[in-house]
């Protein structure tokens, strides 16, 4: 068996990833005079900002890795940056955002469309960018979307695929009361998890798995040992490569369009950290995400904080 690699995600860590314990402050951090040019002053003192704008993450080691990407990139821009890594899934998140235990997050496009409008039908990159704004509650605005994307499927292993002649959902979906699917706990309800592969493929497993390592490598194992013969696993994450894995084709759209993008509690940050985190989502692609998922979960063992450093500086962001 080669080496197991993590999302690198949502969401997707470590496999204790389902311990979401973590206590939420319902304030910011820490009032601030709003001298920090990158903090808006504010009129009211009441509301000043706080002094550092707080990058929080996903339970997954990618969303650690852009939110400390996120994080360097401002601090290199001159203002005062930190990171809350590991807070847990979106729906922990977004109520983090929302009451202001943190400022800004990665997110992903598509599923955070859907998070906000469960009717939606927008599938491509472009619909989902223009759909979005008017979607998200008051108080939180989506920045630029990247070139990057990241986006769930439907992964099995080689002999799966040859043993059920598999090559997309579709053809997934005729033997699925064979199948065991294993993927993270919310794959149950999501609109895009066991629902949207009722509706689209008709497909209901024999049987699902929850695994709360965003994809990671005790879900990896899983597969790879065949305890389940499909699992939810990320498009950028190293192991579909390196152990040879086949991701299935998706020819209904269920799992849309995902571009990474950064989602920011409105009014806290001034223009100058907003250009900043828009410059990053101007040079983040797809390939940068596998390298950067290899370096932190594979055999490098680099830290989230050293290889968003090395990516900041190959790109020229920071010096």
């Amino acid at each position: 068996m080669k080496a197991l690699f993590t999302r690198g995600r949502a969401a997707r860590v470590a496999a204790v990833a389902g311990a979401l314990s973590l206590t939420l402050s319902v304030a910011a951090c820490g009032g601030g005079s709003g001298s920090n040019p990158l903090q808006n002053g504010g009129s009211s003192a009441s509301a000043a900002p706080a002094d550092t704008v707080v990058v929080g993450s996903a339970n997954f080691p990618e969303s650690q890795i852009i939110a400390e990407i996120y994080a360097g990139a401002i601090n290199g821009a001159g203002g005062k940056a930190s990171t809350k890594p590991n807070i847990g899934s979106r729906e922990v998140y977004i109520k983090a955002l929302t009451e202001g235990s943190i400022d800004v997050v990665p997110d992903y496009s598509g599923n955070l469309l859907q998070y906000f409008d469960k009717s939606s039908t927008a599938v491509s990159a472009d619909d989902i960018t223009k759909a979005l704004p008017g979607k998200l509650p008051s108080g939180l605005k989506a920045l630029d979307t990247s070139k990057a994307e990241d986006k769930d499927a439907m992964v099995v292993t080689k002999a799966t695929a040859q043993k059920y002649n598999l090559k997309s959902i579709d053809d997934m979906g005729k033997v699925c009361d064979q199948l065991t699917i294993g993927g993270p706990p919310e794959f149950q309800e999501r609109a895009y998890g066991l629902p949207g592969l009722k509706s689209k493929y008709n497909c209901t497993p024999k049987a699902f798995e929850p695994y709360s390592d965003g994809g990671g490598p005790v879900t990896q194992k899983a597969l790879l040992d065949d305890k389940v013969q499909v699992a939810d696993i990320f498009t950028t994450t190293p192991a579909i490569k390196d152990n040879d894995l086949v991701v299935l084709e998706d020819p209904k759209n269920n799992f849309i369009a995902q571009q990474v993008l950064p989602l920011i509690k409105d009014g806290k940050l001034s223009s100058q950290a907003t250009d900043a985190l828009n410059k990053v989502s101007a040079q983040l692609t797809t390939d940068d995400l596998i390298n950067l998922n290899r370096m932190v979960s594979g055999d490098a063992k680099t830290s989230p904080k050293d290889a968003a450093a090395q990516w900041l500086k190959q790109k020229g962001i920071t010096k």
